[in-house]
């Protein structure tokens, strides 16, 4: 399981949200996902730590904290959804008009 942490400021580095975690436990991972196009940070990231209890603290203790100009959105992270090229969810007319 991981944490997700969101409206994070575009200039964040991996190092620097590692250290925040890094008071509540042992961080084991942190992902910045970016931008295909433009390499840019997408504002959200992820945390994996050591113990569940772990991420506990870290979600109570930052979960609308203010952190480089910016309150904090931090929660259990939700499974990935699956991007099979099956069309998803668009209705029983795989993404089509009808018209």
């Amino acid at each position: 399981m991981s944490v997700y942490v969101g409206n994070l400021s575009y200039e964040v580095t991996e190092d620097s949200l590692n250290a925040v975690f890094a008071e509540y436990g042992s961080v084991k991972r942190v992902q910045l996902p970016t931008d295909r196009e433009t390499g840019r940070l997408r504002g959200f990231g992820f945390v994996e730590m050591d113990t569940e209890a772990e991420e506990t603290a870290a979600i109570e203790a930052l979960d609308g904290a203010e952190w480089m100009g910016r309150d904090l959105k931090v929660n259990k992270a939700k499974p990935r959804e699956d991007r099979s090229s099956s069309g998803g969810n668009r209705g029983s007319y795989g993404g089509r008009s009808r018209y």
